[in-house]
């Protein structure tokens, strides 16, 4: 049995990793490779050359940006079975983006060549990529519409339904989010006083619990009201 293939069961927890047709799927487990991260270790740089698709299946991978002013952004905080890194499949260019482990984390790797190959021989394929692509684009202009026109006290709950759902990809809702407040505050643009205010006020409500590198959501209608209409 392939590396990919003892994750089997995992992996299609993912709703889109799911949708795939069997052949792919199968074809995706079989050239897969696991890679183990140390906490803080990178598993790609920015500027790097493509590398091919990866899924998280233990652990937590962040995806950093450079802002204006040359500071170091958290873009993505990345849970299991989440998928990544596929964007250089359609350009062939260099990560836009830097990728590290945030905790001790094991990989699931889809080398580049292996997936240019599966793609050659099946390119009708490139739609299922196409769909992945298609719905990170969606989250990131409501990202950027949320930045503009919402408060911080709707942004941060909204963004904690989405890491719960895994932006819209997993099967069951994750109610245990290995993410510390100062990421939260990363990905939102706020300050940590902000941020911890906003939590504080949410588990004063049992809205979640409030633990060390870690938030357990404990009522996710409550969450959904405090992140507004349209986040269920």
């Amino acid at each position: 049995m392939s590396a990919g293939q003892r994750y089997a069961p995992l992996l299609r927890t993912s709703r889109w990793f799911s949708s795939l047709p069997a052949e792919l799927q199968d074809q995706m487990m079989d050239a897969a490779v696991l890679r183990q991260l140390a906490a803080g270790q990178q598993l790609y740089g920015r500027g790097g050359p493509p590398c091919g698709c990866y899924c998280v299946l233990e652990g937590a991978v962040g995806v950093t940006g450079i802002g204006a002013a040359g500071k170091e952004m958290l873009v993505a905080h990345i849970d299991p079975p989440k998928w990544f890194g596929e964007t250089t499949l359609f350009d062939d260019l260099p990560r836009l983006q830097a990728a590290h482990a945030e905790i001790p984390s094991l990989l699931l790797h889809v080398p580049q060549p292996a997936m240019e190959s599966i793609l050659r021989g099946q390119p009708a394929y490139w739609h299922d990529f196409g769909r992945l692509v298609a719905q990170k684009l969606r989250l990131a202009l409501a990202t950027i519409e949320d930045m503009a026109l919402s408060p911080a006290a709707v942004r941060l709950p909204r963004r904690l339904l989405l890491l719960a759902e895994g932006y819209g990809d997993a099967l069951v809702a994750n109610p245990r989010l290995k993410v510390h407040q100062e990421q939260l505050a990363m990905m939102l643009s706020l300050s940590r006083q902000t941020a911890n205010q906003i939590l504080q006020d949410l588990a004063a409500r049992g809205v979640l619990r409030l633990g060390y590198g870690e938030i357990e959501i404990l009522d996710f209608d409550l969450l959904r009201q405090a992140a507004g209409c349209g986040c269920g």
